[in-house]
């Protein structure tokens, strides 16, 4: 069953009608319907292509949240070979909301890293809903001193709303370990590329993504605040959302402009969603694209790169 966001509710109505039609035919094999249906089809097509040609941003944000995208563990499980997940953080628990281990990446050794968000109840409430506690960073820290020890590269899929804020994470030291995390991926000699696949929120996306190359599915959002966050600070007022999704410039292709990412990724129509396997297979793309950019160079040449890729964020883009 297909989950429709708010703005697509008169797309929703004529697939529903296109399947009524669908429905009733199976039931009475005499009714020729196929005439009707297919006009109904044709015209979901047109008005899908309407609706996600211009995007607005809080729209974006709505797409990038839709609960049917592919999830870490989808890319993981199709493009990835012999994965190993390697758990905990050798000092407190294993935080389920990030997964990572040893694979191969078209035959080549990997270690591979993510948010998983989860896809039902039971899964979304173990994985926290992708919000990382101290532990998921510290994890993910070991997981890349590993990876920079044996020389392989690291790939990083981001997706998540933010860090987990509560009392037990801040009293754990969460902010001193999305710090670390992100000294780490400053510091590793191999190849680091990240793509955000849903949402990019806060340090928690940053701690994954500070990257040689950051790339962003065309429908996701990259910010340091959440819209409804944003609001409720600046307005007092979270349903001001939609103003906030503007003025944080949170879409790929703002980010693209502003040198914050540095490829987007093609998404189907009507997004990721509504083609998973589509959308996952462009992705495995990229990724092979970015390590082939980055195949033959030196950890040092790697590690100043990276710094300077950051040091000059901020320089270009801005009066736009």
């Amino acid at each position: 069953m297909t989950n429709y966001l708010d703005f697509e509710r008169p797309l929703a109505e004529i697939e529903g009608k296109a399947e009524e039609l669908r429905a009733m035919a199976r039931q009475n094999e005499e009714m020729d319907i196929e005439a009707e249906a297919a006009a109904l089809d044709k015209k979901a097509g047109d008005l899908l292509k309407d609706l996600y040609k211009s995007l607005t941003p809080w729209r974006k944000c709505q797409v990038a949240r839709h609960p049917d995208r592919p999830h870490c563990q989808d890319y993981i499980e199709s493009l990835f070979t012999e994965y190993t997940p390697l758990a905990g953080d050798r000092n407190f628990a294993d935080d389920h909301a990030v997964m990572g281990g040893l694979a191969r990446f078209n035959d080549q050794p990997v270690m591979v890293i993510g948010h998983e968000k989860g896809n039902d109840t039971k899964s979304r409430i173990e994985r926290n809903f992708g919000m990382a506690r101290p532990e998921g960073y510290r994890k993910a820290i070991r997981l890349m001193e590993m990876a920079d020890k044996f020389g392989l590269p690291v790939v990083s899929l981001v997706d998540t709303q933010g860090a987990y804020p509560g009392k037990g994470a801040e009293e754990r030291g969460q902010s001193e370990a999305i710090a670390r995390c992100t000294e780490k991926c400053l510091q590793i000699g191999v190849p680091l590329v990240s793509v955000v696949i849903g949402e990019g929120g806060s340090g928690g996306a940053v701690a994954f993504a500070t990257a040689n190359r950051v790339a962003m599915l065309e429908h996701s959002v990259y910010s340091v605040i959440s819209p409804e966050g944003c609001a409720s600070i600046l307005w007092r007022d979270a349903e001001k959302m939609r103003e906030a999704a503007e003025a944080l410039r949170l879409t790929a292709q703002d980010l693209k402009n502003l040198g914050v990412c540095d490829r987007i990724i093609p998404e189907p129509m009507g997004g990721a969603h509504r083609d998973r396997q589509g959308a996952i297979a462009e992705v495995g793309k990229n990724i092979a694209t970015m390590l082939a950019e980055l195949n033959g160079k030196s950890g040092k040449k790697l590690v100043a790169d990276r710094r300077k890729k950051f040091l000059e964020m901020g320089s270009k883009g801005l009066a736009a």
